[in-house]
């Protein structure tokens, strides 16, 4: 966020619900595929400044989003450019590479919090009443059980493999119309790599780029004492470039 404001960008920040400090009063929260929310904001923005072009970042799970948001509205999107870093983009395949590995690590310590999280929600009768039950161990032991037994059935999905066949970006990507970077690591250890699309599997407006390290959402170069961090240098640069093109465009009209 700095960095792109120090690039004279103005932002705005949009925390999933629950997530940004204030507390979820409804039973639905948000989940991979949840573009409803994001596209609300477009617009709500869209009102406020109607002569401003929008461009979205997305990270991991918001990548996601993202990607299946402007793949979804396509040549209708209020968006001028977009970028998803880390994304798991087909979440049938990232469920399965939570489990491999030093991943599990990621996957126990990210479903203890969740788990947390619905405890906390559940201290409201109402909403007790509303959720499943939170004593079963079981549906907390890989993220797979977690989403059929908690996400699918509070999102309207009729199981996990709905949820996952519905909420993965992948098979939106060619419908994607608006400029678009796509930026993966192979060693993500949330994104199994059959996840990372070819270039027959995206759209000419996408442009996708891998590097063989950076983790979830990493990318830090250099050294300990003196680290780079490349997606605060390339994510301003890829948004000036379409800007730029935006604002010659304008200027000719």
């Amino acid at each position: 966020m700095q960095s792109l404001l120090d690039n004279s960008f103005q932002v705005a920040v949009m925390h999933f619900r629950g997530c940004g400090g204030i507390p979820n009063l409804l039973p639905r929260a948000y989940h991979s595929g949840d573009s409803g929310d994001p596209r609300w904001l477009a617009r709500h923005i869209r009102e406020k400044f109607p002569d401003v072009p929008l461009m979205a970042v997305g990270y991991s799970l918001g990548g996601n989003v993202l990607l299946k948001w402007l793949g979804e509205d396509s040549d209708e999107t209020l968006l001028s450019a977009a970028v998803s870093v880390s994304a798991p983009l087909d979440l049938h395949a990232s469920s399965r590479r939570m489990g491999q590995g030093f991943s599990k690590v990621y996957q126990r310590h990210l479903l203890q919090s969740l788990k947390q999280s619905l405890r906390n929600k559940a201290q409201d009768p109402e909403l007790a009443r509303q959720m499943p039950v939170l004593n079963e161990s079981r549906f907390f032991s890989d993220f797979r059980s977690f989403d059929h037994q908690f996400t699918a059935p509070l999102h309207g999905f009729s199981g996990v493999d709905d949820y996952y066949t519905r909420a993965s970006s992948k098979p939106f990507l060619k419908s994607i119309r608006t400029p678009t970077l796509i930026v993966h690591a192979q060693d993500d250890p949330f994104v199994c790599p059959s996840a990372i699309p070819t270039s027959e599997e995206i759209s000419r407006a996408v442009t996708l780029e891998v590097s063989k390290r950076g983790g979830h959402v990493g990318f830090i170069s250099g050294s300990l004492w003196q680290p780079r961090y490349w997606l605060e240098s390339r994510i301003p640069d890829f948004l000036k470039q379409i800007k730029a093109e935006y604002t010659d465009y304008a200027h000719t009209l």
